[in-house]
C-alpha cells in the first residue's frame, strides 16, 4: 500500500491542512558572485518568500503525515545580475525518500539545471498558477515555474517508488509545465531543439511510452529492493537486479536517453555498498549492467570484483 492517504472529506480544518503539505524543502541561495551588484538583503527575502512557496503550497490532493513529508534540497547559485532585477544561475536539486526499517535515505535525484534566468522585485509576492504558467511577466513566472516543474517530477520519483506507476499524474504536470512554460529571448531549457539534456527531455521521457519501463524500474528499485533490504538482503538485490534489467532494456533501446542519466545520478556509491556483499552471480550481472548504462561512474563500479 502507497505510504499516502487520499484526503476526502473536502471541509478538513485549515489547521489540518497547514500540517499536511508533501514537501519538506530546504533552499539555500549562493549570491557571492553578484554580491557587489546587488544589496544581499534582497537574496535574504527571495529565500524566505521561495521556502514559503515549496513547503507551504499544496502541491497535491493528498494529506501527508509530517513522517511522510518528501525530504529535498534546492540550491540556487546566482552567477550573473543582468539588470533591470534579472538574475541568472543554475538549480540544484536533489531529493530522497526513506527506507523501510531503516533510519537511512535513499536518493532519488541528484540534477543540476544550467538554465535558470529570472526576474525577483523584493517583496514580490511569489506566485505560480498551472493554468496560466506564463504570468503576466515571463522572467518573473520563470522562476516559479522551473520551482514547480522539479516539484512535480519529485512527486512523480516519490509516487512511483511506492506504487507502480502512481506518479504518472504528476509527470503529466510536469509535461504541462513543459508546454505551457515562459517565452522571452533569455529564457531557456523548456525547449526541444536547445538541447537534449534540458526540462523539455526530462518531462518527455517520464511521458513517452518508448521509455515505459522506468516506471517499472523506479518501483523495483526502491519498492522491491531497497525497502525489504534490511529484512532480506538476497530478495532486496534480486529487486535491485530486477530494475537493473529494466534500465539495461531501457538503454539498448534507446541509447543515452536523458531520463537514464537522471535516474542514475547520485545512486553509484549506494549500489556499490548494497552489491559488495552480493554472490559472486548476482555481482557480475550488477557490474555489467552497471557499466554500460552509468558509463560516468564505471571506475566506480570496479570495486564489484
Amino acid at each position: 500500500m502507497h505510504k499516502k492517504y487520499i484526503a476526502v472529506i473536502a471541509f478538513v480544518l485549515s489547521s489540518f491542512f497547514a500540517q499536511s503539505q508533501e514537501l519538506q524543502s530546504r533552499l539555500t541561495i549562493i549570491s557571492s558572485k553578484v554580491s557587489t551588484l546587488v544589496d544581499s538583503k534582497v537574496f535574504l527575502t527571495m529565500q524566505s518568500s521561495l521556502i514559503n512557496f515549496l513547503n507551504n503550497r499544496r502541491w497535491t490532493a493528498d494529506a501527508f503525515k509530517p513522517a511522510e513529508k518528501i525530504q529535498c534540497n534546492f540550491l540556487l547559485t546566482i552567477d550573473q545580475y543582468l539588470g533591470n532585477n534579472v538574475f541568472k544561475g543554475k538549480l540544484t536539486v536533489q531529493a530522497a525518500r526513506p527506507v523501510y526499517n531503516t533510519s537511512y535515505d535513499s536518493p532519488l535525484m541528484n540534477f543540476v539545471d544550467d538554465n535558470v534566468v529570472f526576474r525577483y522585485v523584493e517583496f514580490q509576492p511569489v506566485e505560480f498558477n498551472e493554468n496560466r504558467v506564463q504570468g503576466n511577466d515571463p522572467l518573473v513566472a520563470n522562476l516559479t515555474a522551473i520551482l514547480a516543474y522539479y516539484v512535480n517530477v519529485i512527486l512523480g520519483l516519490d509516487y512511483d517508488s511506492f506504487s507502480l506507476k502512481s506518479g504518472n499524474p504528476y509527470f503529466v504536470k510536469a509535461w504541462n509545465i513543459v508546454n505551457n512554460a515562459p517565452e522571452n529571448g533569455d529564457i531557456t531549457g523548456w525547449k526541444s531543439f536547445e538541447s537534449l539534456r534540458n526540462r523539455y527531455w526530462l518531462a518527455e521521457n517520464f511521458n513517452n511510452s518508448r521509455f515505459a519501463l522506468i516506471h517499472d524500474a523506479i518501483f523495483a528499485y526502491y519498492r522491491s529492493g531497497m525497502d525489504i533490504f534490511f529484512e532480506n538482503e538476497d530478495a532486496g538485490r534480486g529487486g535491485l537486479l530486477n530494475s537493473l534489467n529494466f534500465l539495461n532494456t531501457i538503454n539498448s533501446e534507446n541509447p543515452n536517453s536523458m531520463v537514464m542519466q537522471f535516474f542514475m545520478q547520485g545512486k553509484s556509491n549506494e549500489l556499490v555498498k548494497v552489491f559488495s556483499k552480493a554472490t559472486a552471480e548476482q555481482k557480475a550481472r550488477a557490474k555489467d549492467i552497471l557499466t554500460r548504462i552509468d558509463i560516468t561512474n564505471t571506475s566506480a563500479y570496479k570495486e564489484l570484483k
